[in-house]
């Protein structure tokens, strides 16, 4: 939500009246247009203030793609998603994109991938989960029982996205806490929320906390019980926003999509590890039967019969053009190459933290190109305060507390992408050498008479 301006507040002229010579307003329609170039200025300069996206390590998002995708993109600018009538081959491409991404999570060979593409995981996880509370309602309705108490059972682990829903949507959520030392979700945690009014169960292939994998072999193995001993139908929705696009690349082997019976629906984030710009994300369905049919919206006024299962009516069509191009560029091989290539990047930065000897890692640094860590010893090292200190020399890296019940452990996050080189590592690691070795990093400690227990603050 933004507040509305009302003051008079304006660009002055600037470029010694080049382009822009006269004032113009900042929070009300100017009456008087601009020159394309003296428009493009304003907004060019004042842009300038925005982080580099280069030393943007708190974002996943890609922020790089080829000369040849942006040319796409600026092709595909004015073609809207929805309308398929009109523009049926992007429609053609959007569901080679989706069955390309269900063979890559294991869907079954002999039915048809069911999904879309979306705006983001935000929209896919939204979608997944009517999806499966619409499933709940009708089952219970036939059985002639109650549906007034949905619940959905998660870890504390998740995106802010998962409690909207359950927010927006009535759903009671039942978010298991975390633990120093545990903080994803676990089958122990499932099994003493989860109950017949569940109807699903949210486990993350990456947490954006701290970089790990939620027990997925062990809540689809209970999920599996429950339905056979007390025939509880409860889906596994897998939220791989991060490790979707890495997972089938650095370790094939590991069974956490559709190859576990539990999960009818995946969602993944294309402009992160897809390699795509924003914002796109995809979900889909283990087969039809995990998708009502009554969510499905058939549109014909935009000419011939179109089906329709998006929160967005309107919405772009370039980054599933994009998507289509990496797909045909990269290949199986490329994503392979270039996803070992940041995790072996963001390994040497895990390394070089840990060698300071201020850091110790909690991330799964085989698997996600994501580097946690806390501090060694929190009463030495404040990393809030290593947090602003790099701030100052232009890198973005966040600094959090952990989720209740582990507030007390607060931590450093960098996501290694695509374009942060071994040099970037390098250059990154000695400004965080120096930040240490300086005394801003290092908690205050008072001693007022006043507090009682006395508080660390930052110097910075």
């Amino acid at each position: 939500m933004h507040r509305v301006r009302t003051d008079d507040d304006v660009h002055a002229t600037s470029y010694a009246a080049r382009w822009v010579d006269r004032p113009v307003p900042k929070f009300r329609l100017p009456t008087h247009g601009l020159e394309a170039d003296a428009a493009y200025h304003l907004v060019h300069d004042e842009l300038n203030l925005d982080g580099n996206p280069a030393l943007n390590l708190a974002s996943f998002v890609t922020s790089w793609m080829e000369p040849q995708a942006e040319r796409l993109a600026a092709e595909t600018l004015g073609k809207n998603m929805i309308d398929q009538d009109e523009y049926p081959q992007t429609e053609v491409i959007h569901e080679r994109v989706i069955a390309m991404i269900g063979r890559l999570f294991h869907a079954p060979a002999d039915a048809r991938t069911i999904g879309t593409a979306t705006i983001g995981s935000s929209e896919a996880i939204m979608l997944a989960l009517l999806s499966h509370r619409t499933s709940w309602r009708n089952r219970r309705r036939a059985e002639g029982r109650p549906i007034d108490k949905p619940n959905l059972v998660l870890g504390a682990d998740v995106h802010t996205c998962w409690e909207k829903f359950t927010r927006y949507f009535d759903v009671e959520a039942r978010i298991a806490p975390m633990k120093p030392g545990h903080y994803t979700l676990s089958a122990a945690d499932v099994e003493s929320r989860v109950d017949e009014n569940t109807i699903a169960v949210g486990a993350l292939l990456g947490t954006t906390y701290s970089g790990q994998i939620d027990d997925l072999a062990g809540i689809d193995e209970l999920l599996t019980r429950l339905k056979r001993e007390r025939g509880w139908h409860v889906p596994l929705h897998v939220d791989a926003a991060s490790g979707g696009f890495l997972a089938p690349f650095v370790r094939p082997e590991l069974a956490w999509d559709f190859r576990l019976p539990s999960v009818r629906s995946i969602n993944v984030s294309n402009h992160k590890f897809g390699l795509v710009y924003p914002g796109m994300g995809t979900v889909v369905f283990r087969d039809e039967s995990d998708l009502p049919e009554e969510l499905v919206f058939h549109i014909d006024y935009l000419g011939g019969d179109m089906p329709n299962y998006s929160l967005n009516f309107s919405r772009p069509s370039n980054t599933v053009i994009l998507q289509y191009y990496n797909f045909l560029r990269l290949g199986r091989e490329g994503y392979t190459r270039i996803a070992q290539a940041m995790i072996e990047n963001a390994q040497a930065l895990t390394r070089g933290l840990v060698e300071t000897g201020a850091f110790v890692a909690l991330h799964d640094g085989d698997t996600f190109p994501v580097v946690v860590v806390r501090a060694q010893d929190p009463s030495a090292v404040d990393v809030f305060a290593v947090s602003d200190q790099l701030r100052r020399r232009g890198w973005i890296v966040p600094a959090y507390p952990m989720r209740p019940d582990a507030e007390e452990i607060k931590v450093l996050r960098m996501v290694v992408k695509e374009s942060f080189s071994r040099d970037m590592v390098d250059i990154l690691l000695g400004d965080v050498r120096r930040a240490l070795a300086s005394d801003h990093c290092k908690p205050r400690v008072s001693s007022s008479p006043d507090t009682p227990n006395p508080a660390r603050r930052p110097i910075c």
